[in-house]
């Protein structure tokens, strides 16, 4: 009899599955809500007819991934699941709801973060009812919108953009990365959260946590903290840094450049440097673009360290590259695969064609991971896990790497 196959091959063959159907000119019609800003506007978007058929492809086709995903686990519950992907998709279309208000709209706040708080609030005032948990399959959701964001993250726009954005991004990663490291030993921080921690801080906030994650094997509490963590900081920096910025007198380049490189999340970029012009938006999104390609690399050498670290081994039982591979997380393999294939494989007008959509269900997979992560989290514990030594450490790491990046971008951007 077959064993259940791991959720990180899992994750990845319903990835290149979804792929696949794109490729071939499966276009999944997903809800979308226009801007409103009275309940009149409100109103009309609810009654849309077409809203609830685009909802319904929606659930049907995230629960058919789900069931695939179980089957091949050896493990399925198809109407405890039904039931309880239903309340989940509510949910994250409600965030997705408020995240269209013209005001949430202009800040520029993603619906992830929405998704996250209205997930906080069920499991911290509500309650989690028995009936929503079968559903809740944070990592799962999380792997599968990593490996489609791979198609989203082409080489060949790195470089016909320059390299000043990858030169800078390269600078950054590592000395954040390893600052970060080091603070997070002075505050006593274990292995896992100082992995974590540094990763989310220097590459790209959220998806960079997670990678690292899967690539320890890490406390899935932990996780979900750090994202917390990377979520609410980033909305007061992505509010403050373009008038920062604009105070100070930068130009375009250096402003975005800074931009790019310390806010953690694309959507909060995009919104600052939208504040700051074209110009500005042209570079934060290159030096954001340039952090994500690193992220394949930083997961393999993480996952190389971690797995012939002493902690993880004794010294008489050295890994060799059978258990390398085994520790290695596949989903990360996934997603560089799937760069490499939009990058160079496919044909560009597949390309054009098939990103629009494979960005869609990205994004909706992450949605309902964010909604998992706020169900499976306490609020309280966000700034009172171990005294609150992770959430201080994360605040001084992301300070050293606002004035760190703002340095490095004058010197690269800037002309100095």
């Amino acid at each position: 009899m077959m064993k259940p196959l791991h959720e990180d091959w899992i994750a990845v063959i319903i990835a290149f599955l979804t792929i696949a159907l794109v490729c071939a000119g499966l276009h999944p019609a997903l809800p979308k809500f226009a801007s409103w800003n009275n309940s009149a506007a409100l109103w009309a978007q609810l009654s849309r007819a077409e809203l609830l058929l685009q909802a319904g492809v929606l659930f049907l086709w995230v629960l058919g991934s789900l069931l695939l995903a179980r089957a091949l686990a050896k493990d399925l519950q198809p109407v405890k699941l039904a039931l309880s992907l239903l309340g989940i998709v509510v949910i994250s279309l409600l965030a997705q709801l408020i995240t269209s208000n013209r005001l949430v709209k202009d800040l520029g706040i993603e619906v992830v973060l929405f998704s996250l708080l209205l997930g906080l609030f069920i499991s911290n005032v509500l309650g989690v009812p028995a009936w929503l948990k079968p559903a809740i399959q944070t990592e799962l959701f999380i792997k599968i919108g990593l490996v489609l964001l791979g198609a989203n993250v082409l080489f060949g726009d790195v470089i016909s953009a320059g390299g000043l954005g990858l030169l800078q991004s390269v600078i950054v990663v590592f000395a954040v990365w390893y600052f970060t490291f080091w603070l997070c030993k002075r505050f006593g921080l274990d292995d896992e959260f100082r992995m974590m921690i540094s990763s989310a801080v220097s590459i790209c906030g959220v998806s960079a946590a997670i990678a690292t994650s899967g690539a320890i094997e890490g406390d899935n509490r932990k996780l979900s903290h750090v994202i917390s963590l990377v979520l609410i900081i980033a909305i007061p920096m992505m509010l403050f840094m373009p008038y920062i910025a604009a105070w100070a007198g930068m130009t375009p380049a250096v402003a975005g450049a800074w931009l790019g490189g310390t806010i953690d999340t694309s959507g909060a970029v995009v919104a600052a440097g939208t504040l700051m012009g074209e110009e500005a938006l042209k570079y934060a999104t290159l030096v954001k673009f340039s952090q994500n390609v690193l992220l394949g690399l930083a997961a393999f050498f993480i996952s190389l360290y971690w797995t012939l670290s002493k902690k993880e081994v004794s010294a008489e039982q050295k890994p060799g590259l059978k258990t390398i591979w085994e520790r290695f997380p596949k989903f990360v393999l996934g997603f560089v695969l799937a760069s490499l294939l939009f990058s160079f494989v496919l044909p560009p007008a597949v390309v054009s064609t098939a990103k629009g959509s494979l960005k869609e269900l990205q994004t909706y997979w992450f949605a309902l991971a964010f909604t998992c992560i706020g169900l499976e989290t306490k609020f309280t514990d966000i700034f009172t896990m171990e005294n609150g030594r992770p959430a201080i450490a994360f605040i001084i790491a992301q300070l050293f790497n606002i004035f760190f990046t703002l340095a490095v971008a004058y010197l690269v951007f800037g002309g100095l």
